[in-house]
């Protein structure tokens, strides 16, 4: 018998929780918001205090064990992705997990088989996956009319600095806050991991890999922090691993530091043996030329249509009641982990080349 609702529960309730999955699920006919999880109490009656009662718990573990649930949505810190997202998958119900995906690549891979295993769906929250630019830019690379790929370009500049200062009342009048900023969520590399890369890169990077489905396999990166306790700047520089003929090249390149009230961009462009291919998130836009000058164009988008931050959160709901395939698949949150963790490595060691294999044959252990 086909659902009426998908029974979802949250865990974690802090500000992209408040922001954007509660409010998606409150206003979504299809979804009802079961049981909210967050070890802090306060963090629950604010949500609740907004957006009205239900059942909460300070440990997802029972929330899991005493619900029933068709999925969850895990927006914790990122350095709790992991082991929240594997509690979540063995119990049986489907994920969809804020971006980035985790730190390690083992982990990556391990959440992913570990879906697989239990026949669920693991999505990662990745906005811009859902939107048409991207379906365009994919439709192209499918096609195989650009030919093999030889080199790609990915580059994002955000507006992120103030939260990479643990300073979250900078943007209060940009971001709203229907509740509560990420506090010290993006500044504390304890909770986040690193600045700009698990914070940013994570989605222009995603896009990257779904455009292109390629795989890294080695990766040299330089960061600078400029005094933060977390990266500002990324220059990482890769070499994919061999795809028929070519093994392509690329450099993948992000800063968070813009002003108030710039809208940054992100753009990534794929060159190939017959062509190129340009998707721009930041306008909703796509460009396509061959050799021979055929061009398409795409877009671009209207602005209230070019991050649709609600729209995981419909989409996780939409796969439950099988209304749709999974769009978001843990493949692309994979393979930015990789990338992520060898440009952490790498800069780590001062920039020397890091070899994704050996950082996914690394043996999987408990937390991050």
């Amino acid at each position: 018998m086909l659902k009426d609702q998908a029974r979802v529960g949250i865990i974690g309730t802090g500000w992209w929780s408040t922001t954007a999955h509660i409010p998606s699920l409150k206003d979504n006919p299809d979804a009802q918001l079961v049981a909210m999880a967050d070890a802090r109490p306060e963090a629950l009656e604010r949500a609740c205090s907004v957006y009205g009662r239900c059942n909460t718990y300070t440990d997802y573990r029972d929330m899991l064990a005493k619900e029933q649930l068709d999925g969850v949505i895990v927006a914790v810190n990122h350095s709790a992705h992991y082991e929240v997202t594997k509690g979540a998958l063995e119990a049986g119900v489907h994920v969809l997990l804020e971006k980035p995906m985790v730190l390690k690549a083992a982990h990556a891979h391990d959440l992913m088989n570990l879906a697989q295993q239990r026949g669920v769906e693991l999505m990662i929250g990745y906005p811009w996956l859902l939107k048409e630019t991207a379906r365009w830019g994919k439709e192209i690379m499918q096609s195989g009319e650009l030919g093999a790929i030889q080199y790609v370009s990915c580059l994002f500049s955000s507006m992120v600095i103030e939260f990479l200062r643990g300073n979250d009342e900078s943007y209060r009048k940009i971001f709203g806050y229907p509740v509560t900023g990420p506090g010290q969520a993006y500044s504390d590399p304890a909770l986040s991991g690193g600045g700009q890369g698990h914070l940013q890169i994570t989605h222009s990077a995603a896009s990257m890999f779904y455009l292109s489905d390629l795989q890294a396999d080695k990766v040299t990166c330089f960061m600078e922090n400029f005094g933060l306790a977390v990266d500002v700047a990324d220059a990482i520089a890769l070499r994919f691993k061999p795809v028929e003929r070519y093994a392509a090249v690329g450099v993948v390149g992000s800063t968070g530091n813009l002003g108030p009230g710039d809208g940054g961009h992100l753009e990534i462009q794929i060159y190939c043996e017959n062509g190129r291919l340009t998707v721009d998130h930041s306008q909703g836009a796509g460009y396509m030329r061959t050799m021979d000058g055929v061009e398409k164009r795409f877009g671009p988008l209207p602005p209230e249509r070019r991050y649709p931050q609600n729209d995981t959160s419909k989409h996780l709901t939409d796969v439950i009641l099988g209304k749709a395939t999974n769009q978001l698949p843990a493949i692309y949150g994979v393979r930015t982990v990789e990338m992520l963790d060898a440009a952490y490595t790498s800069n780590a060691r001062g920039g020397a080349p890091v070899s994704v294999d050996d950082l996914i044959r690394q043996p999987v252990e408990s937390g991050e």
